[in-house]
């Protein structure tokens, strides 16, 4: 019988063990995978749902609601980037395209012009499309940039007008909590609704400032900023700014506006 006692039976043991709960992580990481993927998805679309109003931040809502509601409601589509034209359908299918992933991809992006909120634009972009009586009631657009802490990552909702915020979520940030990650906040959200985009020359001019904005009427392109979180709230104003802009959102807006849709 071997020694247990000796310094060679504790290394031996050490790394049987080590190498023993590396294969299990590993297993069991490649095995959730798939799973993972699939919560992320969901937890997407329903944040998409929370920007377009077909869901409220209260609801309690099944996975199964969550897939019926958007199915019934959401059309997604691809958008190329620098014309703001429709992908075709049968060039690539818009509901298993990742933008996320796709931003990384050297193949599926380009450096973006320099800006402080984001370094890489993908060629393509998810657009999420509720209709009404056969005809776009508004579009739910993905925006991405830097925060104090990491990235953040939302929806906006915006009216058939190509200008007026019908919505907006933040589904994954790092910010502190208590204070730049109240943009997670339903009631901060609810104070873009209303707000406009642009300004008489179509230039993106809604930003969040430091202290209390008026009601959208009165005070269209302003929001209240954070309190305690003036570089988180400088961080969403750019976010904006760029997938606002013409090298983000603006071309796909523009036609939206225009009724060039088809």
């Amino acid at each position: 019988m071997p020694k247990t006692d000796g310094t060679r039976y504790t290394f031996l043991f050490a790394t049987v063990v080590s190498v023993v709960c590396a294969l299990l992580i590993a297993v069991s990481a490649v095995g959730l995978q798939a799973k993972q993927e699939a919560n992320a998805l969901l937890y997407r679309q329903k944040n998409v749902l929370l920007a377009a109003g077909v869901a409220r931040p209260d609801e309690d809502l099944s996975q199964r609601e969550i897939l019926k509601r958007f199915d019934e409601r959401i059309k997604v589509r691809l958008v190329d980037l620098k014309s703001g034209a429709f992908v075709p359908e049968d060039r690539h299918d818009a509901r298993t395209y990742d933008q996320r992933k796709a931003r990384s991809d050297p193949d599926q992006s380009r450096p973006a012009p320099p800006n402080p909120a984001v370094s890489r634009v993908p060629f393509y972009g998810t657009a999420y499309l509720l209709e009404k009586a056969g005809n776009i009631d508004l579009v739910v657009l993905p925006i991405e940039g830097k925060g104090m802490w990491g990235t953040l990552y939302g929806f906006i909702a915006i009216d058939r007008d190509g200008n007026t915020v019908r919505g907006l979520t933040f589904y994954d940030q790092k910010e502190t909590p208590g204070l730049g990650g109240e943009i997670g906040n339903p009631r901060w959200q609810a104070l873009w609704l209303g707000r406009k985009i642009y300004d008489a020359n179509w230039e993106p001019v809604l930003t969040v400032i430091k202290g209390n904005a008026g009601p959208p009427e009165q005070d269209p392109h302003r929001i209240d900023g954070l309190s305690g979180a003036t570089i988180t709230s400088n961080g969403v104003a750019r976010v904006l700014k760029f997938w606002m802009s013409q090298d983000g959102w603006a071309p796909f807006l523009q036609r939206i506006r225009e009724g060039k849709t088809g």
